[in-house]
């Protein structure tokens, strides 16, 4: 679930914010709930089928964590209803699951998924197309997928924060000019710290400058989640207070892993266990 902007003892201060330090056996921890947060995921994507509700994924994705030993992060967060996010084509982030969202042939469906285990928290996003898939929504997911994939290879010792941000948005830009599109990078949402709470400091911007920020330290785990838009990167939030939408109706992507800072460089813990 992205962080917008806005236990145990914390071992890093950077002007005014705590950033959670983790030991190599916390991040291990960590691992765990990543690799449920991984399995749900796979799960709900198989799942998601042309007729199925965008509730019954839902109700599926709690049984999995529960059966998997543990807690959805999602469920009953600031009042959020469900155990997953599910967002539909236009809608980018924090789609809300309902028994009346049935999808479609062609749909594009993000799915944002959290888990708790042993007070540990993973969070990671997926964009699958549902039935048959456009050209150029699998381009969109791609290209968001290879902003990921940037953003994850600068979580190294050493760095400095909008590192990571200006890695998301170079591959964006450099994906968009491969396909022809000036992919929208959403700006009012990005990624954040995670460990012993789903949202911690630091707040992970999607865009920006290398260089600035909290520099990156062993023990630092950061949920890096771009978000792409084949239109104007301009949002707009729904009147249920969640589901966020892309302002000029563009259907749009997400893509979502927790990796961990350490010293061999960036640890995902959010894949499948091998």
């Amino acid at each position: 679930m992205s962080a917008t902007r806005g236990v145990r003892a914390v071992l890093a201060r950077w002007r005014g914010r705590d950033i959670e330090l983790k030991t190599p056996g916390e991040i291990d921890a960590m691992r765990v709930a990543g690799a449920l947060v991984a399995r749900t995921l796979a799960e709900v994507c198989a799942a998601a089928r042309p007729g199925v509700s965008t509730a019954e994924l839902d109700a599926l994705a709690e049984q999995v964590i529960r059966d998997g030993g543990g807690t959805p992060s999602f469920l009953g967060y600031h009042g959020f209803p469900a155990s997953i996010c599910t967002s539909v084509n236009e809608q980018i982030v924090h789609g809300i699951p309902v028994s009346t969202q049935v999808l479609a042939e062609g749909d594009l469906l993000s799915v944002d998924c959290g888990a708790i285990v042993d007070g540990w928290h993973g969070d990671a996003a997926v964009t699958v197309a549902v039935g048959g898939a456009t050209g150029t929504d699998l381009a969109l997911s791609a290209a968001c997928g290879e902003a990921l994939q940037a953003g994850m290879a600068a979580v190294r010792p050493g760095g400095r924060l909008t590192d990571v941000s200006h890695a998301v948005e170079r591959a964006a830009e450099q994906t968009g000019r491969r396909d022809g599109v000036l992919y929208g990078i959403v700006r009012e949402y990005g990624g954040h710290g995670i460990g012993t709470a789903m949202h911690m400091d630091p707040f992970l911007p999607n865009h920006g400058a290398p260089g600035h920020g909290p520099r990156l330290l062993p023990g630092m785990a950061l949920a890096v989640e771009p978000m792409l838009t084949a239109g104007d990167a301009a949002t707009r939030e729904l009147d249920d207070g969640w589901t966020v939408v892309t302002a000029d109706g563009s259907r749009a992507a997400h893509w979502e892993h927790t990796v961990a800072v350490t010293d061999e460089g960036p640890r995902i813990l959010t894949l499948p266990l091998p």
